[in-house]
Parts: structure tokens; sequence; C-alpha cells
């Protein structure tokens, strides 16, 4: 009976975890990554988009990144909405693409970076915590209309906190991966 609310939570887990992924791979290094801009949005005719729905990002060094766009209508668009997003980065634009130069990164903004990233964890373990409380909450109830018996919540009790653990884990090391990447000139 409980087994589907764990399978359920291990996907609000994972759910978290892609999340996280993708929220840390925006943080700058040291090196440039077209992750760096890939979600930048993008106003165009009206509409707005991920700047990597518009064009080609490539990197052809590793202090470097090229905003090819499919349409070179949406120069000024990108160039407007790279300058506005909270990266600091200041683009180039030549009349068909775009460069931006990466400078390399002081000490400071290194640790800044960190506390960043580090700050992102732990919104992403509050989250798993938050959904575990709901669970457990849940559990308890059922064991309460009698759904479920004692030994039963303490079985779920237990894979719950293997489950949390585990994603804890995962959670703990995405950050040390990047911290060590932020450390690394």
């Amino acid at each position: 009976m409980y087994q589907k609310m764990l399978d359920e939570l291990k996907k609000k887990f994972e759910h978290i975890i892609e999340r996280l992924s993708e929220d840390i791979a925006t943080v700058r290094t040291g090196r440039s990554s077209s992750s760096l801009v890939d979600n930048i949005s993008v106003t165009y005719y009206g509409s707005t988009m991920p700047l990597k729905q518009m064009a080609q990002v490539t990197t052809p060094d590793p202090s470097s990144i090229v905003i090819q766009p499919w349409d070179k209508g949406a120069l000024n668009d990108i160039e407007l909405a790279i300058r506005n997003s909270d990266l600091g980065l200041s683009p180039t634009n030549d009349g068909s693409f775009i460069r931006i130069s990466l400078p390399p990164l002081t000490e400071e903004r290194r640790n800044e970076l960190i506390r960043n990233v580090s700050k992102k964890g732990e919104e992403g373990r509050i989250a798993l915590r938050n959904i575990r409380g709901e669970v457990w909450d849940q559990i308890k109830k059922m064991e309460k209309k009698s759904e479920i018996t004692q030994d039963d919540r303490y079985k779920a009790e237990e894979e719950l906190n293997k489950i949390i653990d585990e994603y804890n884990r995962k959670i703990e090391a995405m950050i040390e991966s990047k911290e060590k990447e932020l450390k690394t000139i």
C-alpha cells in the first residue's frame, strides 16, 4: 500500500535532482560551457524562448562562447537578453554571431560561486525534506485509519529514510563536484 507512495516519492526526488543539476550547470566555472547561456530567456517577436531554441551555441576555446542565431534578426534581442541576465557577461555582436569572452574568475568570485552552489544544494535538500514530510504524514494517517499495520509503518519509515539518505548523497556529490570544478584554476 505505502510502496506506491514511495515510488511516487522517488519520481519527485529524481525531478528535484534533475532541476538541481540543470541549475548547477548554469554556474560559471573557469571554463566556457554552452550550458552557461542555454537557458537564458530571449524575447523575440513578442514571445519568450530559451536561447538554445533560437541559436547554435558553441565553445571554440576554454574562454569564449559563440552564439550563432538561425535568424540574424534575433541578434540584438539575444545580445540584450545576455546583457540583462544575472551572469554578468559582456557579449559582442559582429552582425552574424555573438561572441562572449569569459574573463578569468577572481578568488573572491570563486568563493561567491561556491557559496551560491552550496545554497542551491541546501534548497534541494529542503525540497527533499518537505516532500518526505508529506509522505510521512500520509503514512501516519494510513496507520491511524488502520489501512497499514504498525510494522508496515516502521518498514515504511526505514525505507523512507534510506531513500532520503540516497538522494541527499547524490546532492552532496553534485555540490562537491561543482565546488572542485570551481576551485580548479
